[in-house]
């Protein structure tokens, strides 16, 4: 198979033209011509319309794209499976996450992996879980460690935290001076919380929900240090991790109300994992609460 090609051919789809993806396999523009033309004839199909500047994928080329992708991250999880054997654990492991778990949850276990395999390069990169999700399903990076979310095949999700959430409020804030507040009292105050689509948003929506009652949102933002200090003001009220919990806000005693996340990794089931990502998988179960 024509590696080159399709890496060339992948690229166009996802830059939209023959001249961005020039740029960003820091190839010339024939070069690139070239490849798709040398794919083309290898195939012996045309996977691409030239509409001026830009590419357009024809029907072949729709039906090639996913199996290019899913090639290519076959490919590179090949390299990096022959690049570790029979050494010590080094490579490249590429790590997506959520801002929440890489400030309160990862900094000891990337002590504990630095020191256990100086040789491994550590590629984080800081997302949504909803990002990092569509992240491993792509092949951009080994695994996510996320909020747990609905997970669907290839994708496989693994529990590692229980992360209990806490409705809260600023301590001046009316709802804080309600001995046994109910959803309903709650559910007449504005509230701050992550954008509709993520998967905290969904819990404590549904948990509204289910009492029959909508949530009046102040705002949305996917920085839980930023819906703290807006609530410690007395701004909104929100639904924030046990471990953010401090002084600055006031838990609601809510009766029969338990909010809870599940955090954990995703991995891709169809793809070969590097050493290093199965080294930091197991640091992460050893440190899995029930």
């Amino acid at each position: 198979m024509d590696w080159s090609g399709l890496n060339a051919f992948v690229a166009i789809a996802d830059h939209g033209g023959f001249s961005a993806a020039a740029e960003h396999l820091h190839l010339t523009q024939p070069a690139v011509s070239k490849r798709i033309a040398l794919l083309e004839e290898s195939l012996q199909a045309r996977l691409f319309d030239r509409l001026g500047r830009q590419g357009v994928l024809t029907e072949a080329g729709r039906l090639l794209l996913p199996r290019a992708r899913q090639m290519l991250a076959e490919a590179e999880a090949a390299r990096r499976a022959l690049q570790d054997l029979g050494h010590d654990i080094g490579g490249r492991l590429s790590l997506a996450t959520s801002h929440h778990i890489g400030l309160h949850r990862l900094p000891a276990l990337l002590r504990r992996f630095t020191a256990q395999h100086p040789r491994a390069a550590l590629d984080i990169r800081f997302m949504d879980s909803e990002q990092a999700y569509a992240q491993v399903l792509h092949g951009d990076v080994e695994l996510a460690v996320t909020t747990l979310g609905p997970t669907e095949p290839p994708l496989q999700a693994t529990p590692v935290w229980n992360d209990p959430l806490r409705l809260v409020v600023a301590p001046d804030h009316p709802l804080a001076r309600l001995p046994k507040p109910s959803l309903a009292d709650i559910a007449a105050h504005p509230a701050v919380l992550p954008d509709p689509g993520t998967f905290t948003h969904r819990i404590v929506a549904e948990t509204f929900a289910r009492r029959g009652l909508s949530l009046q949102l102040r705002m949305t933002t996917n920085y839980l240090e930023t819906i703290k200090m807006m609530v410690s003001v007395g701004l909104a009220w929100s639904a924030l991790p046990q471990t953010m919990v401090d002084a600055q806000v006031v838990v609601l005693p809510v009766a029969g109300v338990q909010l809870s996340r599940r955090l954990g990794y995703v991995t891709h089931g169809g793809r070969t994992l590097s050493r290093a990502a199965h080294a930091f998988i197991a640091l992460l179960q050893s440190d899995a609460t029930p």
